[in-house]
């Protein structure tokens, strides 16, 4: 299927490995221009150079923590000012602290707090006038499992999470008229750097091995196997489309089966 993405321009947010990486490719695949971002000078130069040779994408690079409001913004600005313009928007920003209520304290949350919410409100914020613009945009959040079922151990996750679907609930109903939609994804247990982080705390906390860990996820999933980056990636191009049109405030679950709910 052809998305109608070839000549569109697109941020990614924390896009130098894991699911970021694989959204910014799955996008320059259909042919966008993106623009990446990532902490590490070496880590997103390092994977502009793996987007150009396996895609043929031009790819434009920003070097910023987007954990800082202004950082996020300004994010969005650099590659919408460097392309002239800007269609879709992809914010992810990793996941925040891991822990419990008794070990989770007021600064942990804090930080969960501008590391998962502000930073994406920051970044729509600053995208949305520019698809004014074309009359046209869209934006994706990459948030996870914890934004419909609570984890074990994942405190601030399921409280941030959550407060960023109705965020972009409510911000869908306003900007939906402009033809500019937003939506959510919701990945599962995939083989991340994230993830391995993940069961290297839960090893810690339960005194398991990683690999018990790694086979209870699995049992917990009706597929029985992690996803891969690249199953997200392709959910996140398909809704950055013309193709997804009449989709807009929705959290989709990529995620194997796992969440059990109904809604």
């Amino acid at each position: 299927m052809d998305l109608n993405l070839k000549g569109k321009v697109a941020a990614v947010a924390a896009a130098s490995r894991g699911l970021g990486f694989a959204a910014a490719r799955a996008i320059a695949v259909e042919g966008a221009k993106v623009g990446i971002c990532s902490r590490s000078e070496e880590n997103i130069s390092a994977a502009a150079v793996r987007l150009r040779e396996e895609t043929g994408a031009e790819v434009f690079t920003h070097v910023t923590d987007v954990a800082k409001g202004d950082n996020a913004a300004g994010f969005v600005e650099a590659v919408a000012s460097h392309y002239g313009g800007l269609d879709v928007l992809v914010t992810n920003a990793g996941g925040p602290p891991a822990g419990s209520f008794d070990s989770i304290g007021l600064e942990q949350i804090e930080r969960g707090y501008y590391l998962t919410l502000q930073s994406t409100i920051a970044m729509i914020k600053t995208a949305v006038p520019w698809m004014r613009k074309k009359n046209w945009g869209r934006i994706v959040n990459i948030l996870s499992i914890t934004a419909k079922q609570p984890e074990t151990n994942l405190l601030v996750s399921n409280t941030m999470r959550p407060a960023l679907v109705g965020y972009t609930k409510s911000v869908s109903r306003e900007l939906a008229a402009e033809n500019i939609l937003v939506n959510n994804v919701a990945p599962g247990y995939t083989k991340t750097e994230r993830l391995t982080e993940l069961a290297e705390n839960l090893s810690r906390t339960n005194n398991e091995s990683i690999e018990d860990i790694y086979g209870h996820w699995e049992k917990n999933i009706p597929m029985g196997r992690l996803g891969q980056p690249e199953e997200l990636g392709s959910v996140i191009a398909f809704l950055a489309s013309e193709a997804a049109s009449y989709i807009t405030g929705v959290t989709i679950q990529v995620d194997g089966g796992f969440i059990q709910g109904l809604h």
